[in-house]
């Protein structure tokens, strides 16, 4: 088989592609030997009709086609390796000629990734973030686990504060009459969370148990429940108990109770140390993505195919859905809260999905450039490191390392990482005095809050 590239467009290739005609001859005689068990020939046994009266009877063509469905899938995939071309759509394909004892001629226009002209990517001047930890991080890491750890105890009497949940009976009504979904009983309101209308839950405030109170308000112009926009509404609210939060002392005893540490000072240099690391990785990030922003935005203008922004589109929804499913929520609920569509939502994420494709190509060419790949030894930690997540064992990691799909995928994490360090080893920093980065989580970086746990026996 010969196969020939030509770009004849920006993104858009022409392959060439030849077989011999010895091998379409052996196709042919393939296809004959399947379709002659499928036809009922007059005056043979079916599957006995010689070859020469099979192609009076079905038609030459017929047998022909059945040829060319066999040997055209192959023949381009061997094509698209032969001449190195990289496809990010489905080919039209169209056959020149296809006769018996003569070379197939096949053509093949298929959109392609764009050819990448890299600018500088090292030496990229960006400021080196500060990973210092402040005091008042600690405090507030601290009074988290208090949160956390904290228990509820339901009072009978009392007056309503901010950070109490209320439980409460109430009837809403807009010009006089109830309306649906505006009455509940025993519902309990966290007073501060903002999860009822603006103003509703403020007018609570300083209520005493067994009180009942009018409460006024007005509902936003974009409500979802459109015979309510805009309207105001009176609700009729019984304050019927309060359950509030009761903090432990910040002590040894509530360091021995949450930890595996046996006083607050221990629990504290943990808590510091693990802020630390968050705040370094979150620095590492933000470096990272500097690097990267400047790269791209340096090169010419990428012209990215559509399939490969849609392609990068399903995989940013999958992982949405994946995080949304963690909370115990589902994609429908999701959209009906932001009251948007799946649809609306897809057009929102396209800008940023457009970028992510970029980024890709970009990242893709400089591992290309530096000869970056991922070693048999690299393959291995990384499918270990995966496995023991799930708790598994060698037998997991050797079944991983067997799956081509798991295999591609873990080159792709390590060549990214690796393509990642060598950009920041070679940019160039600028110190630069600046407010001490918080341990908080930005988009796709690892998860924060997690590490400020301490480990428990």
């Amino acid at each position: 088989m010969k196969a020939s590239a030509e770009r004849i467009e920006k993104n858009t290739v022409q392959l060439d592609i030849e077989l011999e005609a010895e091998q379409f001859d052996q196709a042919v005689d393939k296809a004959y030997r399947r379709l002659v068990h499928k036809y009922n020939v007059p005056g043979f046994r079916k599957g006995k009709t010689p070859k020469r009266i099979f192609e009076r009877y079905v038609g030459k063509e017929i047998i022909l086609e059945e040829a060319i469905e066999s040997v055209v899938p192959e023949a381009y995939y061997k094509a698209v390796l032969e001449t190195g071309i990289e496809p990010v759509d489905q080919p039209q394909l169209d056959v020149v000629q296809a006769e018996e004892g003569k070379p197939v001629l096949l053509k093949a226009t298929v959109l392609v990734k764009p050819e990448v002209v890299l600018g500088q990517y090292k030496e990229i001047e960006v400021t080196k973030p500060s990973a210092n930890v402040s005091e008042e991080d600690v405090v507030k890491a601290l009074d988290g686990l208090q949160q956390k750890h904290a228990r509820f105890i339901t009072l009978d009497e009392g007056v309503v504060k901010r950070g109490d949940t209320a439980i409460i009976d109430f009837v809403g009504r807009v010009d006089g009459e109830t309306f649906k979904g505006g009455e509940g009983k025993e519902f309990p309101l966290e007073i501060g969370s903002g999860s009822f209308i603006a103003g509703f839950e403020e007018q609570l405030i300083d209520t005493l148990v067994g009180e009942t109170t009018e409460v006024e308000v007005t509902f936003p112009d974009n409500y979802h429940a459109k015979d309510l926009a805009g309207k105001e509404a009176e609700f009729t609210v019984t304050t019927k108990a309060i359950r509030r939060q009761e903090l432990a002392e910040l002590d040894d005893e509530f360091a021995k109770d949450v930890s595996e540490f046996d006083t607050l000072e221990e629990l504290r240099n943990d808590v510091t140390n693990k802020l630390k690391e968050a705040a370094e990785e979150k620095a590492k990030y933000q470096v990272r993505q500097e690097i990267i922003n400047k790269i791209v935005e340096g090169i010419e203008p990428l012209e990215v195919p559509e399939p490969m922004v849609e392609v990068q589109l399903d995989d940013m929804l999958r992982n949405l859905e994946g995080r949304i499913n963690s909370q115990g929520a589902s994609m429908e609920n999701y959209l009906k809260y932001a009251n948007t569509t799946l649809e609306e939502l897809r057009e929102k994420m396209h800008p940023d999905a457009s970028w992510s494709a970029r980024v890709n190509l970009v990242m893709e060419a400089i591992a290309r450039a530096e000869g970056i790949k991922a070693t048999d030894e690299e393959l291995k930690e990384e499918a270990a490191k995966v496995v023991k997540y799930y708790h598994g064992g060698e037998e997991e990691i050797q079944r991983m390392l067997e799956n081509a799909s798991q295999v591609s995928f873990l080159t792709d994490q390590i060549v990214r990482e690796k393509t990642l360090q060598l950009l920041t080893d070679n940019a160039k920093f600028i110190e630069k005095a600046e407010e001490p980065v918080s341990s908080g989580v930005v988009a796709d970086e690892p998860e924060i809050e997690d590490t400020i746990e301490p480990e428990t026996e």
